[in-house]
């Protein structure tokens, strides 16, 4: 099935050095939302408070906006559903310099919605040029095929 959302950029932004699945928790109405694909990724991020992992800044409007609660935050902090030891091992990566935990896709999975979180090291401006010159040589190349 097709990702409810994509966060194209991060792929851009980070060398990924490897990916995880995680759940997610939402509220009745934020699924009815991110059913219909209005769930937006790029800028957002994950962190680990208290032993636990957290999904910040990821956007979620309202399914219906005139009957959502009043004082609903479509930017809240959202618990991320993994097991301990993932945590664990994640939280030693990321002492690492320069290693970040950013959400790459939302898509179901018999029924739930997954997240699919990439562990990344960030690019360099230079390493960003690099990659565009490279993917404009490789589409130049197809297109002479």
């Amino acid at each position: 099935m097709a990702p409810f959302a994509e966060n194209r950029r991060a792929r851009f932004d980070y060398d990924m050095l490897e990916t995880l699945e995680a759940g997610i928790e939402l509220y009745g109405y934020e699924v009815k939302s991110v059913k219909e694909g209005r769930m937006e990724l790029p800028g957002s991020y994950c962190l680990i408070r208290a032993g636990e992992l957290w999904l910040t800044n990821a956007k979620i409007p309202a399914y219906q906006p005139k009957n959502a609660p009043e004082g609903y935050d479509s930017t809240r902090t959202r618990k991320l559903l993994i097991q301990k030891k993932e945590i664990k091992m994640l939280s030693g990566r990321l002492e690492e310099k320069g290693l970040t935990l950013v959400p790459l896709k939302a898509y179901p999975k018999r029924g739930l919605i997954k997240l699919e979180l990439g562990l990344g090291r960030s690019r360099k401006q230079k390493d960003k040029r690099d990659l565009l010159k490279k993917r404009a040589i490789e589409r130049d190349i197809a297109r002479r095929l």
